[in-house]
């Protein structure tokens, strides 16, 4: 049974869509969901929309300055193809599609307003990517998953940034059909039942996905046995192997491949309940050979346990510890494939939107 079509509340600054969340086959009814004026002026018009999740630019992400960077660069590929790039958050308890500069100042961990401006288009971008002072009386982020959103609405969570499972929540009840990210999460090594909500997020939600495939710590080949049983397809982009997040390669192989923007918009016509996940290497530039990555995510993971490091604290040690080990190249190619899938995404989205183009 298919979901309603959203209804939408427009009001002098904000537009709500109040219908249920969509689940593929299920309507399962969820937070509304408040569109920034300008996006829901763009998403009317037909312009072409990519949603951004908030947490890759939050400190929860990257630290200062590289979110700033990450931000800039992502916002500014985004519009420099001719779309319209928005993040998600949750801000005093609403789920926001598209973010004020104050709003946008606090997901940034900054408490200066005045670094974030609105360009000319319609998404906020960085003003400079300086890096601001972290004072006692900014904000603090929380994360918020899909599992989060409900209770972060109804506790009125001052400021949360969104991951990948509840941005594409959010995209596809805001209508929005492209998302940019820079990697998914996916199956843990040292327990198989440890699982992202990103990949059932991804089989419930079709919203065309674009990143860098899965982080490289992962169990990276039941990561894509999962996301085939969960019934997403996995597309490379311009690649026939899977990309390990910083690595362009990773030994392993993806089934279907796509060289053009406007190829990619084709799959994404013929989606049905799920979505599609294009993986795309990061630049070559900016990249570290999987070998270097393979090496330095084992060590981490064997140090995390002989630290007994557990639950949530995991994925920031590890983080950490490849940072250390590969002499800080992580962090200068975080940012490079979170821009570069950006604007992969909006070329995506452009094609999607005018059917034409190479």
């Amino acid at each position: 049974m298919g979901v309603a079509s959203p209804m939408k509340a427009e009001t002098s600054s904000q537009e709500v869509v109040s219908s249920p969340t969509a689940t593929g086959s299920q309507g399962v009814a969820g937070p509304r969901v408040v569109i920034a004026p300008q996006v829901a002026k763009a998403l009317r018009s037909g312009q072409p929309v990519v949603a951004m999740e908030s947490t890759v630019y939050s400190s929860l992400g990257l630290p200062q300055p590289a979110n700033l960077q990450a931000y800039a660069q992502a916002t500014q590929a985004v519009e420099s193809k001719g779309a319209v790039g928005v993040v998600t958050a949750v801000v005093e308890g609403e789920v926001k599609v598209g973010l004020t500069p104050e709003e946008l100042s606090g997901v940034l961990g900054t408490s200066r307003s005045q670094d974030v401006v609105q360009p000319q288009g319609t998404a906020t971008q960085l003003q400079s990517t300086a890096a601001p002072t972290q004072t006692a009386a900014a904000p603090s982020v929380r994360k918020v998953s899909l599992a989060d959103l409900p209770i972060a609405v109804a506790q009125k969570w001052k400021l949360g940034a969104t991951t990948v499972s509840a941005s594409l929540a959010i995209a596809h009840q805001a209508g929005i059909k492209v998302f940019a990210t820079g990697g998914i999460g996916g199956v843990h090594r040292e327990n198989p039942d440890d699982v992202s909500a990103d990949l059932l997020a991804l089989s419930r939600y079709p919203v065309a996905t674009v990143c860098s495939g899965a982080k490289a710590f992962l169990n990276l080949p039941a990561t894509l046995e999962r996301l085939e049983t969960l019934g997403v397809a996995v597309v490379g982009y311009q690649t026939h192997q899977f990309p390990a997040f910083w690595s362009r390669e990773s030994d392993l192989l993806v089934h279907h491949r796509v060289d053009t923007p406007s190829q990619a918009a084709e799959i994404v016509r013929q989606l049905g309940p799920a979505a599609v996940l294009f993986v795309v290497p990061p630049p070559a530039d900016a990249a570290l050979a999987w070998s270097e990555v393979a090496t330095a995510a084992e060590s981490a993971l064997e140090e995390a346990k002989r630290q007994a490091v557990q639950g949530g604290a995991v994925t920031p040690f590890v983080l950490e510890q490849i940072s250390q080990a590969t002499g800080e190249k992580t962090l200068p190619a975080n940012v490079a494939l979170v821009a570069n899938n950006a604007a992969v995404a909006a070329e995506i989205a452009v094609r999607l939107g005018d059917g034409q183009g190479p």
